[in-house]
């Protein structure tokens, strides 16, 4: 039994029809096996009605969205006055003690939840931007998960490592990718605590922090080169497919999900490619 997991992953799902196109080509002819759905995405009703009809093994997270779109709810601590989220990730560290937004953040949350419910399972829940990594808003999470029966909670654990490429260190947005790991390293190590609270699951590591902006098949490699313990290791993309040559750092993470070098090479790392579903 290959007690070594790993999980691709991609974010954003039903934030655009590039999304979905990239989720159904990489699930159909790559080897991505998991995807966080955004209730409130601008293609949200396709990711259900034409996407997920293709994708009978795809497993599906909440990806809880408090940055970006319209909210399902009335939360006007988070949003503008048309109800379109405004709040920036420094905002609701300062604010994380503060019950108004912790309360709306749980309707907002059980709202979105819901919604995917009526359409599909949920088999694990996460966020967009890492938000409900902060400790107090990652107890509103948990609470939410063990409600649903939903028993797996992504932590965003990062083992620091080096892909031997100059440029990628040179980039501009790598220095702060290195303060991103440090902050959700400590976050980490609180949620676990709350993971055992609640009674729930999570991912023993995560590939994508270090290399924001910058994932290619490099950093999943280099990645688990670096993990040789039983564990499991969800490694979180942001692909999209698009109709015409635009070639951004999206297109290079879809890419990832075609690569199959990439795939015998985690296979012979010792890892089995799965979901949380199939964890189950």
């Amino acid at each position: 039994m290959i007690s070594k997991k790993f999980i691709l992953n991609a974010d954003d799902f039903g934030l655009s029809q590039h999304h979905n196109q990239a989720v159904l080509e990489g699930y159909v002819n790559g080897f991505l096996t998991s995807a966080s759905l955004c209730a409130n995405g601008e293609a949200f009703e396709s990711a259900i009605h034409d996407i997920l009809p293709d994708c009978p093994n795809l497993g599906i997270a909440a990806h809880l969205n408090i940055m970006e779109g319209n909210a399902l709810t009335n939360c006007s601590f988070l949003t503008d006055n048309y109800g379109k989220f405004c709040i920036s990730y420094a905002l609701l560290l300062l604010n994380r003690n503060n019950k108004t937004m912790l309360e709306q953040i749980e309707t907002e949350f059980r709202a979105q939840i819901e919604k995917i419910l009526q359409h599909t399972q949920i088999d694990h829940l996460d966020s967009h931007v890492h938000t409900h990594a902060i400790p107090e808003i990652f107890e509103i999470t948990c609470k939410l998960a063990q409600e649903y029966n939903i028993k797996y909670v992504r932590t965003q654990f990062e083992e620091l490592y080096f892909i031997p490429k100059l440029e990628k260190h040179l980039n501009i947005s790598y220095p702060m990718n290195l303060l991103k790991i440090a902050l959700l390293q400590n976050f980490t190590l609180k949620n676990r605590k709350t993971i055992d609270k609640f009674g729930l699951k999570t991912n023993d590591f995560i590939l994508g922090v270090g290399y924001t902006g910058m994932m290619d098949s490099d950093a999943i490699e280099y990645g688990l080169k670096n993990i040789e313990e039983e564990c499991i290791v969800e490694a979180l993309i942001h692909p999209c497919k698009y109709n015409s040559s635009i070639k951004n750092s999206h297109t290079k993470e879809f890419s990832i999900t075609q690569n199959m070098t990439l795939k015998d090479t985690i296979n012979r790392l010792g890892f089995e490619i799965t979901n949380y579903k199939n964890l189950e």
